[in-house]
């Protein structure tokens, strides 16, 4: 029996996943980093972070039947860390932001929030419609 091909929705993780390279390249190649940016300042932890995708997506690769689980904590890990680094560096102000300037968002971590955000926010409602089915939230 021949297997089915994956829908539109189960194709997309994995090649969200898959375009890691690119922004990869784009990274360390061009220095833009829109990707990650909220890591700019922390090196390890950005190469972590890469790290982290590419394992989730070879283990999409080697498990298929895995990715709706994947997806579902990897987003909702990246949906937490997002609004937890947006909101901290927005609301608590500290001295030497004000004194120097640095320390607030940039362009590059608003484009980051709203690309990474969206996708995981996408990837987190399918995959919890999939795991649990559609459940009416009111």
């Amino acid at each position: 029996m021949k297997p089915r091909s994956p829908t539109g929705s189960r194709r997309l993780l994995p090649l969200y996943y898959a375009a890691t390279i690119v922004f990869l390249l784009l990274d360390y190649g061009f220095n833009v980093n829109v990707r990650v940016a909220a890591l700019e300042a922390y090196p390890g932890m950005r190469a972590g972070y890469y790290l982290v995708i590419f394992a989730c997506f070879g283990l999409m690769l080697w498990r298929p039947s895995w990715a709706t689980l994947i997806g579902v904590v990897e987003s909702l890990a990246t949906l937490v860390a997002l609004i937890m680094n947006m909101a901290l560096r927005s609301m608590i102000v500290t001295d030497q932001m004000l004194e120097t300037g640095a320390g607030f968002i940039t362009t590059a971590e608003i484009i980051n929030f709203m690309i990474s955000g969206s996708i995981a926010w996408i990837s987190w409602q399918r995959g919890m419609t999939a795991l649990f089915g559609k459940r009416e939230l009111w």
